[in-house]
């Protein structure tokens, strides 16, 4: 596993720390699992901008879509 070393500003580190004191977790728990979210949510956005900018991927409007799903 590798270790990993950040400064924080205080305000951050301050909510960290009573995040980490109210759950009885560690610092690094929430760190990872915001660093995890952060990561699925950026490789989600680089996935929609790959298919926005293939001009053979069709696209369909709100409209479309909603008739499409039946709602």
């Amino acid at each position: 596993m590798a270790v990993l070393s950040m400064r924080l500003d205080e305000k951050l580190d301050r909510q960290l720390q009573r995040l980490a004191k109210d759950s009885e977790r560690p610092k690094s728990y929430f760190i990872k699992k915001a660093l995890e979210l952060y990561l699925d949510e950026y490789e989600d956005y680089q996935i929609a901008l790959a298919r926005r900018a293939d001009k053979d991927d069709e696209t369909l409007t709100l409209s479309q879509a909603r008739k499409a799903l039946g709602l």
